[in-house]
């Protein structure tokens, strides 16, 4: 199942955007940790639940949240505080990139009553700035919540209305057409070079230290291409300041009905989406994750829930396991790993 068809099974790219700083170096042995670690809590999955889980939560519950928006974790921390009646505080930790959010969570015992917002992101600094904790050694994946594509978008200047006239007009313009990002390492910059790659064009990364900028400067005419989130980007598109031309996931969004993918627009396979989950630390029991799995999925039923989801710009997840999350968290380091190696690409 795929996380456009509103499950999680392939790797993705959130207005959630913390920047990375790395180099490829330990990029394979990261990748190949992956299995392992996938391979662990799959074994952890056929424990029999303990008495303890029975009468999970006791007391308020923390979701603790990196740089980017926390909306995704406090939809789901209301509805676990009227499902539980325990209060469920959200706990902004944005410094770091999300490494000091990711280290509150992975020190934290392992109870349940510590959780990750997790997003596209921490995928990326797996491979681009590993810290002191490792996102697949150190965090229990919970439940995956919400996706959200970006979509490639131009100005109006520039003399293209598909994928494929940009692609050919990059082709004839080496060097010469920019792209702007939220900053390096965020999700938009990866999309961009990976659509680099695909293409085989050369365009000129230009980061910015969050979408907002990079958006407006592209809607001025400073840079020719942006990706942006569909949220942010959306508004500009129906405005006609900058012109879509594709959208990020394998499939349409709901988002951006209008909008082809970049998957049926001459780069088959592409898929690069900003997303939001729970992680709890690595130790947490197989049940009490379950029954944080099973509530979640009681909210992502919910035709209200779904409704601020997409009222807030995400495509709410469909039912999926602890496992599943797991599985999409390891097929995207892979991805990115990947991309790097290939591209040689350095984040300074």
């Amino acid at each position: 199942m795929h996380p456009n068809r509103q499950a999680p099974r392939r790797a993705a790219a959130a207005g959630h955007h913390p920047g990375a700083a790395g180099t490829t170096t330990g990029t394979a042995a990261r990748a190949v940790a992956v299995g392992a670690a996938l391979a662990a809590m799959a074994c952890t999955a056929a424990m029999p639940q303990p008495a303890e889980a029975q009468d999970f939560p006791q007391k308020p519950i923390r979701i603790v949240v990196g740089p980017g928006p926390d909306i995704v974790g406090r939809l789901l921390g209301q509805h676990y505080t009227d499902a539980w009646g325990q209060q469920v505080l959200i706990d902004p930790r944005p410094g770091g990139g999300g490494v000091i959010a990711a280290e509150i969570v992975a020190r934290a015992p392992a109870d349940g009553y510590s959780l990750l917002l997790s997003s596209a992101a921490y995928t990326i600094n797996a491979v681009l700035q590993p810290g002191s904790t490792d996102l697949l050694r150190d965090f229990a994946p919970v439940v995956f919540a919400a996706s959200s594509p970006f979509v490639l978008m131009v100005h109006p200047s520039l003399p293209v209305r598909s994928t494929l006239e940009l692609i050919a007009l990059a082709r004839k313009r080496p060097g010469q057409i920019n792209y702007a990002s939220s900053g390096n390492g965020t999700p938009p910059h990866l999309a961009g070079e990976l659509f680099k790659s695909m293409a085989k064009v050369d365009l000129v990364h230009v980061p910015y230290k969050s979408a907002a900028p990079a958006i407006m400067d592209a809607v001025g005419g400073q840079v020719q291409v942006v990706f942006g989130i569909a949220s942010v980007a959306m508004p500009q598109v129906l405005s006609g300041k900058l012109r879509g031309l594709a959208v990020s996931s394998r499939e349409r969004s709901r988002l951006a009905p209008d909008i082809p993918t970049l998957n049926e627009s001459g780069l088959p396979g592409f898929e690069v989406i900003g997303w939001n989950g729970l992680m709890a630390p690595a130790a947490t029991p197989r049940p009490i994750v379950g029954r944080l799995n099973a509530e979640a999925l009681v909210a992502l039923k919910q035709q209200q829930f779904q409704a601020k989801l997409v009222g807030a710009g995400y495509e709410p997840a469909a039912p999926n396991t602890p496992e599943q999350f797991g599985e999409q968290v390891r097929a995207e380091v892979a991805k990115w790993a990947k991309l790097v190696k290939e591209t040689g690409m350095r984040v300074d």
